[in-house]
């Protein structure tokens, strides 16, 4: 199961440069590829304000 990001997110740009597959894409709120997700977590530790789990 891949990472997602929550409606808490603040689209500040953290998670897309810590994510080594480049499976995040920017908007209002950030969205992650599932099918890109390698489950590494690297995103979910960098994130600021909590917003993604899986």
């Amino acid at each position: 199961m891949a990472y997602v990001i929550g409606s808490d997110c603040v689209a500040c740009g953290t998670c897309i440069d810590e994510c080594p597959v480049g499976a995040i894409s920017e908007g209002d709120i950030y969205s992650i590829n599932p099918d890109e997700c390698t489950e590494c977590g690297t995103c979910a530790d960098a994130c600021p304000s909590g917003a993604i789990s899986l």
